[in-house]
């Protein structure tokens, strides 16, 4: 994978769970092959959205083999590494390399939030573990960790394999912002599922996508349209997808992303503590809005 590969819908791919949360390889082998099938560009593995904290390291490693394995070359899997200290990173970055990944996508830290220092020395010690392409994710509401485009630019100056970032400050002048610093150098992917359409106007060449998991040939038609321009059709099956997609922006997003999921029989809902299903009024607000959209969902 080089700079070229960077482009297109990635879904960040949620980690199914069987009844006493064991990981279901068998189902996660067959949703990697459905979201290629729908036309999804690549697949990335244990990010947030995949509850990567709460998988041991040997469970990360399996996840990345059966993604390679379900894969078979069709696309690029990509692995995110993400951790509390700087050299489980690492570990983890190696044995994505070993299992056959494709690319990185490098996270802050957990919980510890350094300083623009310590953010760029924990990056540039996972991107120099391998040499494989990577993207630098970028997320300062849920890490409290802003890489900066000034700091993004040096990161890529300084590091040959860093191609791509994934953009999810949640301002779509970010888009603009690095394109403007270091121009076509790397790849940005929008990483806020209710700002796509947006993000592409600004310069954006890829989603790292999160309702794509329950609706991978509207996710792929909405961004496909972006890209071409063809603003009116964009728009008319972003209105339908918005209130769905909005759902991947708050803090419950794992919930509510595997929620939609098991109403469309796609998944089931369970997640690992120290997350646990929605219960009451949380849930049937939720309700509400996923069988609003399947009610009216889009004819393709």
């Amino acid at each position: 994978m080089n700079r070229t590969g960077w482009k297109g819908v990635f879904p960040a791919i949620t980690t199914p769970f069987r009844d006493g949360l064991a990981v279901d390889f068998e189902f996660l082998r067959e949703h990697v092959r459905w979201l290629l099938d729908k036309g999804c560009s690549g697949i990335v593995a244990l990010g947030s959205l995949g509850e990567s904290a709460t998988l041991t390291l040997d469970e990360k490693l399996a996840i990345l083999q059966t993604c390679r394995e379900a894969a078979a070359g069709r696309a690029p899997v990509v692995a995110g590494v993400a951790g509390l200290s700087t050299s489980e990173c690492v570990a983890l970055a190696k044995g994505a390399e070993e299992t056959g990944c494709d690319g990185l996508m490098v996270l802050p830290a957990y919980v510890y939030r350094g300083d623009a220092r310590e953010s760029e020395a924990h990056a540039a010690a996972v991107l120099d573990a391998t040499a494989l392409s990577c993207m630098l994710y970028n997320n300062p509401i849920a890490y409290g960790t802003d890489f900066l485009p000034a700091q993004i630019a040096m990161l890529a100056r300084r590091h040959p394999n860093l191609h791509a970032v994934k953009e999810s400050a949640g301002d779509v002048r970010r888009v603009t912002a690095i394109r403007e610093i270091a121009d076509d150098r790397l790849a940005v992917f929008v990483g806020v599922d209710d700002l796509i359409v947006e993000g592409v106007a600004a310069g954006a060449v890829g989603w790292i996508a999160g309702l794509v998991n329950a609706f991978p040939a509207e996710s792929v038609l909405l961004f496909d349209l972006a890209m071409r321009g063809d603003h009116e059709e964009a728009r008319r099956l972003y209105e339908w997808f918005l209130p769905l997609l909005r759902l991947d922006t708050v803090p419950k997003f794992v919930q509510l992303i595997k929620l939609v999921q098991q109403e469309v029989g796609r998944g089931s809902e369970r997640v690992r503590p120290p997350r646990l299903t929605l219960v009451g009024d949380e849930r049937e607000a939720a309700f509400e809005v996923i069988r609003a959209a399947v009610r009216a969902r889009v004819t393709l």
